[in-house]
């Protein structure tokens, strides 16, 4: 499966919506033969990539004026053909783990829960090595421990572009006092979510960890969104061996639900950067 799959799916998802009641063939009829409908079959279900000349003249046939919506899917379709950064990294990273960095590169804004450990986005090059080493089930993982946490603080340039990333972490009390193996690593990362928290674009909670059950015992989660188009949002749940995305839109509804009750159940923004503040002294 290759890295663009995942926005070929949300592409092909949106034109069919767009498409209505009108039938393939009444869509091949109104493009004078530009396009037929074996080829639109295949743009909506994401069986081959689109270029950008067919998604231009689709819209135009569906009227679609909005042009913001027009911007961000033809950004969907444009980068399906760019080469990232990370495709130099191929052979390290799975096919789905480069779906969420290039999704990450698209994205305006982030919501994440974390359950056990603190968000890649947020983690230093040490902690980040720990991370990798102690949930890597196989040797081959084993000897890409180094490049994989390369690869993990080069995901976090997008809080720093020019329109950086809006990101929005509920991290569990537990995960900030995980012990690590490295003398002074949790220390160093705690420090590090202290520096990050105070920037406009990067809001921080924590989850007390004796908080009533709720929503977040199920696993962690982000929520990837591009702008006012909540339709395009897709959901990345990740386990020890795999991870999926969750792109039919009733389903990322119900993520998002879930994150906002887990954002009114953790502590407000200045007291949870007070307890990471005293949870660092104590790995002094």
């Amino acid at each position: 499966m290759s890295a663009p799959t995942v926005r070929r799916r949300r592409l092909g998802v949106k034109l069919r919506g767009l498409r209505g009641s009108s039938t393939l063939d009444e869509v091949a009829a109104k493009s004078a033969g530009a396009i037929n409908p074996a080829k639109l079959s295949r743009i909506e279900t994401a069986r081959t990539a689109a270029k950008a000349k067919d998604v231009e003249l689709l819209l135009d046939l569906y009227g679609i004026k909005d042009k913001e919506l027009r911007r961000a899917l033809l950004s969907l379709t444009r980068e399906g053909a760019r080469r990232g950064w990370w495709q130099s990294y191929r052979g390290i990273l799975s096919p789905v783990y480069e779906d969420l960095i290039s999704l990450e590169a698209e994205a305006t804004s982030v919501r994440t829960w974390q359950m056990g450990v603190i968000p890649g986005l947020l983690q230093t090059g040490e902690y980040a090595r720990e991370i990798v080493t102690a949930t890597a089930m196989s040797e081959a993982l084993e000897a890409k421990v180094d490049a994989l946490a390369e690869i993990r603080l080069a995901r976090q340039a997008v809080l720093t572009r020019e329109k950086p990333l809006n990101l929005w972490a509920i991290v569990s009390e537990t995960a900030l006092r995980t012990q690590c193996v490295g003398e002074g690593v949790m220390r160093e990362q705690l420090g590090r979510l202290q520096s990050l928290g105070r920037r406009p674009n990067i809001t921080i909670q924590v989850l007390p960890a004796d908080s009533p059950p709720h929503a977040g015992k199920m696993g962690s989660y982000a929520v990837l969104g591009f702008d006012e188009h909540a339709d395009l949002d897709v959901v990345h749940v990740e386990s020890l061996t795999s991870a999926l995305y969750v792109e039919e839109r009733d389903q990322v509804a119900v993520y998002r639900d879930a994150f906002e009750r887990l954002r009114a159940a953790a502590l407000p923004v200045e007291r949870s950067a007070e307890l990471i503040a005293e949870i660092r002294k104590k790995h002094s």
